[in-house]
Parts: C-alpha cells; sequence; structure tokens
C-alpha cells in the first residue's frame, strides 16, 4: 500500500449528507501532498455553442487520466463539471502530472477546447493561511467520494487562473488512458418541475459558524422535502442505440483512425446497449444490478470549499432555497450561483462493469455548474 492508500483509506467513510459541515469528519492532508486541479477556458463560449457534454467530458477526463494513470489506486478526487481537483501524495505527483499534461492536450486535439491544469503542493496553501481538509462520504455501500475543506482547494483554483504553479502541455499527438471513461445515457429530463445548479461559497473573511449554518439550512430544505432530489430516474438513466456521446468516447479510444474508432465503439456500445435493454446476464455481469448502482453511485451533491448540487425540484423548493440563500447573501455570508435547466446528464468512468465501485458524475444539461459557477461571478462583481 502506498502512503497515499494508507493515509486516504485511514479516513472513515460517513454516510448522512446532512452531516457534511461536521469538522471532525475532515482529515488535514500531509504538508508534502499537492492539489491538482483543471479547468476549461471559456466555459460559457462552449456552453453558447451546446457544447457542454464534451465540457463534462474533459472535466471527467481528468479524473479518468490520473485513475489509469496510478493504476487504479484510490485517490481523493472532485468533478466540478468544467473541470476537476484532486489530491495526491508525493509518490504519485510525477504519474499525476504526466496524466494532466496528456489531458490538456487531448483536450485541446480532441475536444477542441482549452483546458488550464495546474499543481499546486499543500505546504504553498498552507502558507497562505489556509488549509486543504478531506473526508468521504458515502452515497452508497458501493464506493465514496471525496469532500474537501479549509479554502485551500479554492486558492489552488484561483492560482491556476492566475497562471502559476501551471503543468505545461504534452507533446502533439500525447494521449492519456481513458478507459473506462463514457457518456452513452441520455439526458435525464427533470421529474418534479426544473433541474437546479447550486453553487454556494463562503465569503472571504466569514464567520465559518455562520456559513456552516447555511449550508446546513440548503441541506435540510432539500432532505426534508419531498420535492427535490437526486436527477437519476429510480430505474436508471434513459439509453439509446446509436448513443449521444458515439463520438466523444471514440475520441477516448488509443490507437487507429478515427473512423475505425468510431465504428469499434459503435459496435460495442450496440451490444451493450441489447444486454442493458434486454436484461441478459453475461458471465458475471447482471444489468438490473448494475442500473441499480448507477442509480446508488450517482455523484450530484458535493463540497469542495462549497457547495455543489444538482437537483430535480419544484419550483416551489427553487424559490425556497433561492429565498434562503439571498437572505444569507445580504447578510455578507455567501455568494452564490443558481442554474436552472430542464435535464441533467451524466458522464460515467466504469474501470470495470463487474465491480461497484463505479462513478458517474450529474450536471445539468444546459449549463449545470459552469453557468451557475457565472452567475456567482456576476453576483460577487456585483457586490
Amino acid at each position: 500500500m502506498t502512503s497515499g492508500e494508507s493515509f486516504y483509506g485511514g479516513i472513515p467513510v460517513f454516510r448522512g449528507f446532512t452531516s457534511l459541515m461536521d469538522p471532525a469528519l475532515y482529515s488535514p492532508l500531509p504538508d508534502d501532498w499537492s492539489i491538482g486541479v483543471a479547468d476549461i477556458v471559456d466555459s460559457t463560449k462552449a456552453i453558447a455553442a451546446q457544447r457542454y457534454k464534451a465540457v463534462n467530458m474533459a472535466g471527467a477526463a481528468v479524473i479518468a487520466a490520473v485513475t489509469n494513470a496510478l493504476g487504479g489506486r484510490e485517490f481523493p478526487f472532485v468533478f466540478g463539471g468544467d473541470g476537476a481537483s484532486f489530491a495526491v501524495a508525493p509518490d504519485d505527483i510525477e504519474l499525476a502530472r504526466e496524466a494532466l499534461a496528456a489531458t490538456a492536450t487531448w483536450v485541446r486535439e480532441d475536444l477542441d477546447l482549452i483546458m488550464r491544469v495546474a499543481l499546486v503542493p499543500v505546504g504553498v496553501i498552507r502558507a497562505q493561511g489556509l488549509d486543504v481538509r478531506v473526508a468521504r462520504f458515502g452515497p452508497s455501500a458501493n464506493l465514496s467520494y471525496a469532500m474537501f475543506s479549509g479554502g485551500g482547494l479554492a486558492w489552488a483554483d484561483a492560482a491556476m487562473k492566475r497562471g502559476e504553479f501551471a503543468v505545461t502541455e504534452a507533446p502533439a499527438g500525447t494521449q492519456p488512458d481513458l478507459s473506462g471513461l463514457s457518456c452513452r445515457f441520455e439526458v435525464m429530463p427533470a421529474a418534479r418541475g426544473l433541474i437546479l445548479s447550486v453553487l454556494v461559497m463562503p465569503v472571504r473573511g466569514v464567520d465559518p459558524h455562520a456559513f456552516r449554518k447555511v449550508i446546513e439550512d440548503i441541506i435540510h430544505l432539500v432532505e426534508r422535502s419531498p420535492e427535490g432530489g437526486r436527477p437519476v430516474p429510480p430505474q436508471g438513466p434513459p439509453l439509446k442505440w446509436p448513443p449521444q456521446g458515439l463520438e466523444l468516447e471514440a475520441r477516448t479510444k488509443r490507437g487507429g483512425p478515427l473512423l475505425a474508432r468510431r465504428a469499434s465503439v459503435l459496435a460495442y456500445t450496440l451490444f451493450a446497449y441489447l444486454i442493458m435493454r434486454f436484461d441478459i446476464k453475461i458471465g458475471g455481469f447482471v444489468p438490473s444490478l448494475y442500473k441499480r448502482q448507477v442509480v446508488e453511485n450517482s455523484d450530484f451533491r458535493k463540497y469542495d470549499d462549497g457547495l455543489r448540487m444538482i437537483l430535480d425540484c419544484t419550483p416551489q423548493l427553487e424559490r425556497a432555497l433561492s429565498d434562503r440563500l439571498a437572505a444569507a447573501a445580504r447578510d455578507g455570508i455567501v455568494r452564490y450561483g443558481i442554474h436552472q435547466q430542464d435535464a441533467a446528464m451524466m458522464t460515467c468512468f466504469t474501470p470495470s462493469a463487474l465491480r461497484s465501485d463505479h462513478v458517474h458524475f450529474i450536471d445539468g444539461a444546459q449549463g449545470g455548474y459552469a453557468s451557475a459557477a457565472t452567475a456567482l461571478k456576476a453576483m460577487t462583481a456585483a457586490n
């Protein structure tokens, strides 16, 4: 077991999302670790051009590339819609650097998007008077997702955007190992009225107790209401053939001309579609079990120095959430962004369909977290 696995694996998993803000759940990262951050430049333009599926694929590619580079070893990460953040131990930093560099090249060459990537030492963050603490939230018995607190992740993201700690792109033609990355499911229409992307960040220097109270109020509003919840249908997301994400998945494959990769993905996804559609058990793969795990493993809410949620909710719950956040903003406690759309989307990372720990990243299908972040920036600028 590496030092990274022994540290992160030793953090107990908590189950109830309502206890998210309990400081006792979070363990400080060791000083010699580093934070990896990545985001898409001008994601607003990509959204306007209806390319948010590609934007999501780029964000998830960071997690897939680093996971595969580390040989599947567990490490803390968080998906942010138009980017991702993670933490790695010193033993793994060079592998992570190579994966980031290759992913940035692939995103530019294959997705026609520009991705910034950076690696920031935790020691540098602590020198700013901030911290990076990590917890493990288990949405199901199958797996856990990392949650980050302490302000360090947000600082690392801002430093990356200033051009600091940048990781240089790999040479042209370099492709990361994106095995297991796909987006075969169709978008998931809102069942309760609308899909709401929510992003809530603390105002700089705010009393942590005041911020904690607001976040707990927001979570309780959602948890106690029958009018809002997971945006993934109980029977799993819709599946069609050929899948919407065919072109994107073909571009994740290594080797051979793109036409041949398209044909290969087309054939494989037809095989997978028929298995899922007719509930055909193959070897150890049970489609009904896999679909249930997809629902249980969906990553639709998280904390990375701020609260992120993608909710299927009624207009009434949206108003209640907006009213509580507006009051907290007037009190100088939070900055927030909310974005409404009529569907959610899923991007999947399934290294093995026979294991239960496949991960499924949820975002809004028309702007999602990136549009909520734009609304948050507009609020900050207005103040």
